[in-house]
């Protein structure tokens, strides 16, 4: 049976199939056939690193490495990123024929991961001149508040993401700090979908939402792009 889940579009990667799956009411992998018919799906292990991979064929599921982003010039794979709060971030570069996704929670994020994924994707023959990036739903500034421990991470620079909120605690913007790091890298576009994982609770699973209602927060949702042949 076809996999028929609910999916957000970036305006920006309009012509390429990708989607950013919404996560209540469908568990398990999915499908890549529900955006590229007869593709292969690739996942890796993702574990909050800075790390990126070239790749050209899928993984056996226990054999799966350690990264959070991929980048692909072969025709006929699907690149899959799971998140619950994390940001999504798919890319291509139409003219060269180079795709990529990325999972970017703010250590991800804060560590390189982004410039990562970009820089295997030059090695495939993109240009970052015409590459496209879409950041898919994310939580949101208003839903995520942190401690100092968490603030004294990053520079001086990046204070313009935190907001203060009450004694001792910031809401920090994950999705405005991914976008500017993706911009700084002058990419052709950049394209932020503003969905809220932690506010759309009847389409998407959030992590932190989980956690305060002392709910499972194993669920996730995928988000998925793919090369044409």
């Amino acid at each position: 049976m076809a996999d028929t889940r609910d999916m957000e579009r970036a305006e920006a990667l309009e012509g390429v199939p990708h989607g950013f799956l919404t996560g209540v009411g469908h568990e398990g992998e999915p499908d890549p056939a529900c955006i590229l018919a007869g593709a292969q799906l690739v996942l890796v292990k993702q574990v909050h690193s800075p790390l990126a991979l070239a790749v050209d064929s899928p993984f056996a599921p226990d054999a799966r490495p350690e990264v959070d982003a991929m980048a692909t010039a072969t025709p006929g794979l699907v690149l899959g990123i799971v998140t619950a709060d994390c940001a999504p971030v798919l890319f291509a570069d139409r003219e060269a024929g180079v795709i990529g996704a990325a999972h970017a929670g703010w250590r991800g994020a804060h560590f390189g991961v982004l410039e990562a994924t970009v820089r295997r994707m030059e090695e495939l023959g993109a240009s970052r001149g015409n590459i496209i990036a879409a950041i898919g739903p994310t939580i949101a500034q208003a839903n995520y508040e942190v401690g100092w421990d968490f603030v004294e991470q990053f520079e001086e620079r990046h204070q313009s993401f935190f907001t203060r909120s009450r004694p001792g605690k910031w809401q920090f913007d994950l999705p405005a700090y991914v976008a500017w790091r993706l911009r700084s890298l002058q990419l052709r576009a950049v394209e932020d979908l503003a969905i809220d994982t932690y506010a759309a609770e009847d389409r998407f699973h959030s992590y932190r939402r989980a956690t305060h209602r002392a709910e499972a927060t194993d669920k996730r949702q995928y988000s998925l792009i793919g090369l044409s042949a």
